[in-house]
């Protein structure tokens, strides 16, 4: 399994994936799930994967030649000549598609699932920057101001504190903060997911990044995110009053809220009524 997110800010974007790959408790290993295709002063754009490792393998390499004909009768387009993300994210549907048509059937024979999911962003020029979950179809969605990231793999852990805290303003260290605090309530919950991880932020308008890192169990930032984390959330759960059943001034009680309902309760005589 793996873990991978990213987020689409105002001031740029923040791509975060785990590297833990199994086909079993005793087929565990490490492949990278982040590339980064960049042409500096022209386009940046990062892709992250999830699923079959030998799909999205075969994926990322056909995406390096992978051609749409040109409607308006110029070159055909590529990743690299593409003038728009969405064209980009087109040739990468493209390359999905490819790839299943070559090895699809094969794969039903033996009993396995197309299964591949992909998020892609970067920009392109002067257009704006965009970011894409990609499906095993080629289909593909974009993200908006009310969704601002995207997640693919093991995504139900870690994705509470992105809710509660991206939005299109939050500050990209902010932003990469939030994905580390997600990656790590993954890490906890979720033995599939794990180091090392790989780390870009890319600045808006840059069109290349120099933030980019690969975090491992020795990385001191991270190390501090997990135990702090950790301990700040013993310290809120801590200060939450217990539950008590009869009220008082000076407390909040746990029954006798609401009138709506009565609980269930389990009735050991027959004869027995509730009240």
């Amino acid at each position: 399994m793996t873990y991978c997110v990213a987020v689409k800010l105002k001031a740029g974007l923040v791509f975060l994936s785990d590297s833990r790959t199994n086909a079993g408790l005793d087929q565990i290993s490490t492949f990278r799930k982040m590339i980064v295709y960049e042409k500096p002063g022209d386009r940046f754009m990062c892709l992250l994967s999830a699923g079959n490792l030998s799909i999205s393998q075969s994926v990322r390499e056909i995406l390096q030649v992978e051609q749409l004909a040109d409607h308006e009768g110029g070159d055909p387009v590529t990743i690299w000549n593409a003038r728009s993300m969405f064209d980009a994210a087109r040739v990468l549907g493209s390359a999905v598609r490819h790839v299943f048509e070559r090895d699809g059937e094969a794969l039903k024979r033996a009993g396995v699932d197309f299964n591949v999911s992909m998020i892609f962003g970067g920009q392109i020029g002067s257009e704006g920057m965009r970011l894409f979950q990609v499906y095993s179809a080629g289909n593909f969605i974009e993200a908006t101001p009310e969704t601002p990231f995207f997640q693919i793999g093991e995504s139900k852990y870690g994705k509470p504190v992105l809710d509660r805290v991206i939005t299109p303003d939050t500050p990209l260290d902010e932003a990469a903060k939030c994905a580390l605090v997600s990656m790590d309530s993954t890490l906890k919950s979720n033995l599939s997911v794990g180091l090392p991880l790989d780390l870009v932020v890319y600045e808006a308008d840059a069109l290349k990044t120099d933030r980019i890192t690969c975090i491992d169990e020795n990385n001191p930032y991270f190390r501090m995110v997990r135990n702090t984390w950790g301990q700040k959330l013993r310290e809120v759960f801590d200060a939450i009053e217990h539950p008590v059943w009869d009220g008082s001034p000076t407390t909040v009680p746990l029954m006798g809220c609401s009138t709506r309902s009565q609980p269930l309760k389990k009735i050991t005589n027959p004869k027995e009524k509730l009240i």
